[in-house]
């Protein structure tokens, strides 16, 4: 996601009027025509939200919240270097909490946006070297997985190569490398396609995938604030027979106000997938698209309670992927708990401090963290300290400071804070490490 104040749209009526090709065989989720369809046929249609996990690495609860509001896909933001790497060990947790979720995951390299435009922008290839270096991560993952090449890669800008070219190749070494993951490329213009690049050339791209595995991603931000402008692009695909999603959108913007109605209508007409942005976590004056507050799946911002339950929302029209239909994927048993926490309470009439203690009972070194619980009806959080709360009751988040982040194996952070209550000074009946449930003592 990036924005810039766009050019009107120029008229949509031509475009993408060669038939389309049969998909060939392909493992997993694959192309057949305008749909997406799982191994065994059944067409899959994305309802999700996209998850900043690269700059919020512990809130891995996050997953199993974005399920509960009733989504089956995610969009997992990752990158590459641009800002802190996500590794292959950091990968494969995201893939087994999809998995865990029973979320189809789609996985995208956030290094590329804006290129050309915005300084830092890594290009197509350099997102394409970041998936080599997770093939093993996710070979054997093509019923779960789907590989969004690289974010928004181009900006307004003309750039050189063009995203033609450039999409074209990156899908080209992806597959000679051997993945046979169904892969989704971005529009450029900061993903809105405002100059129809991706519309126009979108043939010529899908017959370079020797596996005519590849969906087109376009982002419905102040571009599309028409029921016009929608509809149009919309057209266009389907005269093509060419798969699309509407990659990103939301209700409101700074370039414009998109029509997330007619968005939400028209993709559940079509059977066409959408991805709203973002579930929480956004800045620099755009805050407005989270559609919870301060990753509280019980605080719901009006854009979250428009997307998820509103009309053709993603409560009323998701439809969970049939791969994980009556069974536990097999290569991703149940977690089991790899931490401990104990809570004292100190009480008097009207309030009490509660000591905790969080215990890494791993193997592994915890890097960031985030401690959920929800407190007894009647407790608010007056202060606290070594952690930042939020909100203040309810379903509360602990998360760490800069200082007191890593927890080693066996080691332990302890944290606290002051509150008031009502009568009640119960614990939380549990609490959840990076979305881990905890054991308790």
């Amino acid at each position: 996601m990036r924005f810039r104040p766009l050019a009107v749209l120029a008229a949509l009526a031509a475009a993408l009027l060669v038939p389309a090709v049969p998909a060939h065989a392909a493992t997993g989720l694959r192309v057949s025509g305008t749909d997406i369809v799982e191994a065994n046929g059944n067409r899959f249609v994305m309802r999700g939200v996209s998850h900043p996990h690269a700059w919020y690495t512990s809130q891995t609860g996050a997953f199993a919240d974005i399920k509960k509001m009733g989504a089956n896909t995610v969009r997992v933001v990752l990158s590459g270097g641009r800002w802190t790497a996500n590794g292959a060990a950091d990968v494969a947790n995201v893939v087994s909490l999809c998995k865990r979720n029973r979320l189809i995951c789609v996985l995208e390299n956030h290094d590329t946006t804006g290129y050309g435009e915005q300084e830092g922008a890594r290009t197509l290839a350099q997102a394409v070297d970041y998936w080599l270096g997770l093939k093993d991560v996710l070979a054997g993952q093509e019923n779960y997985v789907v590989i969004n090449i690289g974010n928004e890669p181009f900006g307004n800008n003309a750039v050189t190569p063009g995203w033609t070219e450039a999409t074209t190749d990156a899908i080209r070494r992806l597959r000679a490398a051997g993945f046979e993951h169904l892969l989704m490329v971005d529009a450029p213009n900061w993903g809105q396609d405002w100059r129809f690049t991706m519309r126009d050339n979108a043939r010529t791209v899908f017959d370079a995938d020797p596996a005519r595995n590849t969906v087109f991603s376009v982002h419905m931000y102040g571009v599309f604030d028409t029921a016009a402008e929608v509809t149009a692009y919309l057209d266009a695909f389907d005269r093509a027979g060419l798969p699309l999603v509407v990659g990103e959108f939301g209700h409101n913007h700074s370039d414009g106000d998109p029509d997330e109605n007619t968005i939400m209508a028209e993709a559940q007409a079509r059977g066409v997938g959408y991805i709203g942005w973002s579930w929480s976590g956004n800045g620099g004056g755009v805050e407005y698209l989270d559609m919870v507050n301060g990753f509280n799946a019980a605080s719901l911002t009006p854009w979250g309670e428009r997307i998820f339950n509103g009309p053709n929302g993603i409560r009323q029209t998701a439809r969970e992927a049939t791969v994980y239909e009556g069974q536990q994927p097999p290569d991703d048993p149940p977690p089991t708990s790899s931490c401990r926490v104990s809570y004292q309470v100190n009480a008097w009439n009207s309030g009490f401090t509660a000591s905790i203690t969080i215990t890494n009972t791993s193997t592994a070194a915890v890097n960031g963290w985030s401690l959920a619980f929800t407190l007894p009806a009647g407790q608010t959080i007056t202060g606290g300290w070594n952690a930042t709360y939020r909100p203040s009751s309810g379903q509360v988040t602990a998360t760490n400071a800069a200082w007191n982040a890593a927890i080693a194996p066996g080691g332990s952070v302890s944290i606290g804070f002051q509150a008031t209550h009502t009568g009640d000074t119960s614990a939380p009946a549990q609490f959840a490490l990076n979305g881990t449930t905890c054991g308790k003592g």
